[in-house]
């Protein structure tokens, strides 16, 4: 539960090792009062060594749930291990497959991996936290979406697709528990440099996991339900958003 002041005291990263997901916990640790951490992801090794930094910056509880966005099936056994400890006052959704847009076209398998990873993942957990706010009557759900999800383009229209359904998700469910205490916040990066995009050409305001996590402490701060990373990007969406469509496919890829 957040202290007396206001500052967050649990905080819970479902896809633990996601960069632009540890860069928002670290601010939240060096904005706040961090006091437990839950990591969840499918790398135990991984999650380990974050474990220890975090224990090395100052919060006092890190624990390691094991999770598989891919397998709803144990969600809610990882969501109720998280919460075991008590009330959690944020759950960053912070996972993703950018997946291969010609393979996803000439195979199916390929295109529901990234459908099921990217979306339905997110319904399942974005679902089974909301449970969770509701009953303890207060927490805020951070959901990483995309820009890429504003608008698909033919260069990676699965992908987009998945973060355009999740986006819509969140935006809903935020509605849902506003009159339960609830909370949530979209976040919608550009182009990201991280792991998942080495290689790939830069877009446009292209920016770092720093830049997002600073947005997205600063978006929580104020009780903001969307933020864009870099703020410029919601004004260029939406000039993009109503190009007459013959104009936007004709737009670079």
């Amino acid at each position: 539960m957040r202290d007396g002041l206001g500052s967050v005291q649990t905080v819970a990263l479902f896809g633990g090792t996601s960069e632009i997901g540890l860069a928002i916990v670290h601010r939240l640790v060096a904005a706040g009062r961090v006091r437990r951490l839950i990591l969840l992801g499918r790398d135990a090794e991984a999650l380990g060594v974050e474990r220890d930094r975090f224990t090395a910056a100052g919060v006092a509880s890190v624990d390691v749930v094991p999770f598989d966005a891919a397998d709803p099936s144990g969600h809610r056994a990882s969501v109720a291990a998280a919460f075991a400890g008590g009330d959690v006052d944020v759950a960053v959704l912070a996972w993703g497959v950018l997946g291969d847009q010609a393979t996803a076209e000439s195979d199916v398998d390929h295109a529901l991996e990234i459908a099921e990873v990217n979306y339905v993942g997110v319904v399942s957990i974005g679902l089974l936290v909301a449970e969770r706010v509701r009953a303890q009557g207060h927490g805020s759900i951070v959901v990483l979406s995309s820009v890429a999800g504003e608008r698909a383009r033919r260069s990676n229209f699965v992908y987009g697709s998945t973060k355009a359904g999740a986006d819509a998700f969140a935006q809903g469910l935020g509605d849902a528990l506003r009159p339960a205490g609830g909370h949530v916040l979209v976040v919608r990066p550009g182009f990201v440099h991280t792991r998942m995009t080495r290689g790939l050409r830069p877009a446009p305001f292209a920016t770092t996991a720093d830049t997002v996590a600073a947005e997205t402490e600063r978006a929580l701060r104020r009780g903001a339900e969307v933020v864009w990373a870099p703020g410029l990007l919601r004004y260029v969406m939406a000039v993009l958003r109503h190009l007459p469509r013959a104009v936007f496919r004709r737009l670079p890829g």
